[in-house]
């Protein structure tokens, strides 16, 4: 983990560590009001802090993911890619998906700004 990497590494485990105990209050501390939040289960982004609480509230009504950061870098531009191991279940337990994807950050204000997903 590099520098800038290690300087945003408490604001990115608390927004995953939240995320993951479904906690959207304390996930959008971590967040840039005007926030561009990749929606990787409906396509496209969500902006703001409204539109974010509402997706995850649409997709935790279809799907459990947990999502756990193994490793963050610093890359070109001030962006952080944050490799995660990912797991998605139905309702039911039944596994969606599991495996290895990366997200990258632009921070602003010293908070998450644009989230996007690279697999």
């Amino acid at each position: 983990m590099n520098e800038l990497a290690k300087n945003y590494q408490h604001l990115i485990s608390t927004a995953y560590s939240a995320f993951n105990a479904r906690n959207i209050d304390t996930v959008l501390q971590t967040l840039h009001p005007k926030v561009k939040w990749a929606r990787a289960w409906e396509g496209d982004y969500a902006h703001g802090h409204n539109e974010v609480r509402a997706y995850w509230e649409r997709q935790w009504k279809e799907v459990d993911p947990q999502v756990t950061p193994v490793n963050m870098i610093a890359l070109e531009g001030g962006k952080i890619k944050v490799e995660v191991d990912q797991l998605v279940k139905d309702l039911q337990g039944t596994i969606l998906f599991e495996g290895r994807v990366f997200h990258v950050y632009t921070i602003q204000d010293d908070l998450l700004y644009v989230m996007d997903i690279m697999k």
